[in-house]
């Protein structure tokens, strides 16, 4: 089951009190990025952001599960009616993503 685009409009909307957020759809699902960084992804209507220290602790009784079937497990975010829980869980785990990798040039 894909993502809804109410869904999505709802979570964008529960995060708009962040600078530089954004959302790119792949394959009926999506991506959240915070300040360039991959934050998240929407899946299946459902908000899930990289298991990272910070995320662990600001959900301590947090359940991994993969966002699709193959990928690597992530941390469900149950509480996505407040939009201050979730700036502030964004603002927690801003630090400790990884910066995205440099894509490399095609050879032509």
């Amino acid at each position: 089951m894909a993502t809804s685009k109410d869904y999505i409009r709802f979570i964008m909307e529960q995060l708009s009190g962040l600078e530089e957020i954004s959302s790119r759809s792949m394959m009926g699902e999506y991506i959240i990025y915070y300040k360039g960084k991959i934050a998240a992804y929407v899946c299946d209507n459902r908000l899930l952001v990289k298991p990272v220290e910070a995320a662990k602790k600001y959900i301590p009784d947090g359940i991994l599960e993969p966002p699709y079937e193959g990928a690597k497990d992530m941390l469900l975010v149950e509480n996505v009616d407040s939009a201050q829980y979730l700036k502030g869980l964004f603002e927690a785990i801003y630090e400790e993503l990884p910066m995205p990798k440099k894509k490399k040039a095609k050879k032509v």
